[in-house]
């Protein structure tokens, strides 16, 4: 007998008991959940018990995370040039790669994939803004030499 046939043998009474195949129809049961009643539970309450709820970490990280992507806000009132280019490089890889991390942990965290997308979406406009500023500064030295010459051709 082959390893395989022995293990599916050893596992046909697991399969049996449990009756995973042609369970037999019980009348009155059917979609009845096992709790009294799960809806006439408080939000706060579910809140409290759930995997990802106030007592957790899952939600204090996301709430804390927000105070970076609100402090990227308040950095578009700042001028290009006065940016870091790396640091938020940094920024909007963290929010990409970690969006993604969120959503494939068990329990998945909406929270986090939230605020690690928002956080990379601000760092792609910062990213943006300085790339625009320093294209602008390569090309300041070409238009200052044609106002010379201009102001040359004038005299």
């Amino acid at each position: 007998m082959s390893p395989a046939n022995n293990f599916f043998r050893a596992a046909r009474p697991a399969f049996r008991a449990r009756q995973f195949f042609f369970r037999p129809k019980q009348q009155g049961a059917r979609f009845q959940s096992t709790t009294a009643d799960a809806s006439a539970e408080s939000w706060g309450k579910r809140m409290w018990n759930s995997p990802v709820g106030v007592k957790t970490v899952h939600f204090w990280a996301p709430v804390m995370k927000w105070a970076i992507v609100i402090a990227g806000i308040s950095d578009f009132a700042r001028p290009a040039e006065k940016l870091s280019l790396t640091q938020n490089a940094a920024l909007t890889c963290t929010g990409i790669i970690w969006t993604r991390w969120c959503l494939i942990i068990k329990p998945k965290n909406y929270l986090l994939a939230a605020v690690n997308f928002f956080l990379g979406i601000v760092g792609v406009i910062q990213c943006t803004r300085i790339g625009l500023w320093h294209q602008s500064q390569k090309a300041l030295p070409e238009k200052a030499e044609e106002v010379k010459e201009a102001a040359i051709v004038k005299s």
